[in-house]
């Protein structure tokens, strides 16, 4: 669940302060990976606890 908090700090960070021409496909990037590795740390979490 770290590496949700970290991703979405870089991709926050980086279009802050970077130019990027295509800020909507970092952002969409960003979130598809934020998405994944958060279900994936509740699944192991919920799989732990049982």
């Amino acid at each position: 669940m770290d590496v949700a908090k970290y991703v979405t700090t870089a991709v926050l960070l980086s279009s802050l302060l970077g130019e990027f021409p295509n800020k909507w496909g970092m952002y969409v990037a960003g979130s598809v990976t934020v998405l994944l590795s958060l279900s994936l740390g509740l699944y192991f979490i919920k799989e732990r606890r049982q």
